[in-house]
């Protein structure tokens, strides 16, 4: 059992996927230390699989004198830029964001109900996952739609940030010239992007108005030519519901495999089924296309990332992505890849590619901590300033 010290340091972090569920408890002081961890995965019903987390955590006396309760929050919308005390005002913003992220805001929003039924006193944090492409030029915001849209908040917010926040903080501590310059973060998991960074901020990524864009995912379209959402509309006959369900769960690696979402099994079938072999193809193909993309944006290249399941995971994957871009020094070490090294490139080579855990958790708990500091105690949070469309090119670090 915890001294009353060690357990008033507690943080409880709460991460909801689409169809998954990670709790952790951490100590935050004197040093950060996850104390317990747990993971549901293919939950059809993460509220509920929450309460079982809970009760197995108050079983174990995990779950006493809870400093805060953390909880990863995709979308933070044109409001949220930093980590929010959880209110009802924050609750009432939050709920208004379901319509554009579907997959996620209601299982996040059922969490911290569940959170708020448990622990009714223990003040809860939202950690948002689009605060770090806060300091995305204008430009890369914009997309080519009236000025109504955009003032509705119809505009590019990137997410997987807590993972990229995570991700620049330990390559500073590896290597804090590398962290300084231009760095390309491939989160490749059953969702998937890639985010340009410059100096530690994110400049570009692939991911816009909502986790569907960007790169084909477990269960997710990635970009669409807006025409195939019209033939849905007026061929098809679908709803706008069957057209949400259609490219958040019905598309992506399962979509174009017609068995698996899993990149596991799909690298298990492939050599006895074209449709996971084209699956596997395809997602690496855009993978590799964008980073030439982001390439440009960040006017050239000094270290690759890769991680979360399966960028750290998929040795296959990553080989197949870096093929073909040797012409721009992304040279692949195979051995050192095959065995999961932390550097995966050759000796030599113009960009450094490393294979890097990720800790979104650690984040939120980081977070938590730091929001409810005493007064006059740093906050961690930068400075804002508004922009105007216009104001800023492709490469200024205007903030929204």
């Amino acid at each position: 059992m915890s001294t009353s010290t060690e357990a008033a340091d507690r943080v409880l972090t709460v991460n909801t996927g689409s169809s998954s569920l990670k709790v952790a408890v951490f100590a935050t002081r004197p040093a950060e230390a996850r104390i317990v961890a747990e993971e549901v995965e293919r939950t059809a019903d993460p509220a509920a699989a929450l309460r079982a987390v809970l009760e197995r955590l108050r079983q174990g006396d995990h779950d006493q004198s809870l400093a805060a309760v953390a909880h990863r929050v995709v979308h933070g919308g044109q409001r949220y830029q930093d980590p929010q005390l959880i209110t009802a005002d924050v609750l009432g913003e939050l709920r208004t964001m379901v319509s554009i992220d579907p997959d996620h805001m209601p299982q996040a929003l059922a969490a911290i109900q569940v959170i708020t039924e448990a622990h009714p006193t223990v003040p809860q944090v939202a950690c948002f996952d689009t605060a770090f492409h806060r300091s995305l030029p204008c430009v890369a915001q914009m997309y080519a739609l009236p000025r109504r849209f955009r003032d509705a908040g119809v505009r590019r917010y990137g997410f997987h940030g807590l993972s990229c926040e995570y991700i620049v903080g330990e390559l500073a501590k590896a290597d804090r010239a590398a962290a300084a310059g231009r760095v390309i973060i491939a989160h490749l998991g059953s969702g998937a992007s890639l985010t340009a960074v410059r100096d530690g901020r994110s400049v570009e990524t692939t991911m816009g108005f909502s986790p569907t864009g960007g790169l084909i995912m477990g269960t997710r379209s990635g970009d669409l030519d807006p025409g195939v959402l019209l033939y849905a509309l007026q061929r098809e006959h679908m709803s706008a519901d069957a057209i949400s369900l259609l490219i958040n769960r019905e598309a992506g690696l399962a979509g174009v495999s017609e068995t698996s979402a899993d990149m596991r099994d799909l690298l298990a079938r492939e050599a006895t089924d074209s449709r996971a072999s084209d699956a596997i193809a395809l997602f690496c193909y855009a993978i590799r296309k964008s980073i030439g993309a982001l390439m440009a944006a960040l006017g050239g290249l000094d270290t690759l990332i890769f991680t979360a399941g399966i960028g750290e995971h998929a040795a296959p994957v990553r080989e197949r992505v870096c093929a073909g871009l040797s012409c721009f020094g992304i040279e692949l070490d195979a051995a050192r890849n095959a065995a999961h090294a932390p550097i995966i490139s050759r000796d030599g080579s113009a960009v450094v590619i490393r294979v890097m855990k990720t800790d979104e958790d650690m984040m939120l708990a980081r977070h938590a901590r730091l929001i409810l500091s005493p007064p006059g105690s740093p906050s961690g949070s930068p400075p804002q300033r508004g922009c105007r469309v216009g104001d800023a090119g492709a490469g200024e670090d205007t903030h929204v």
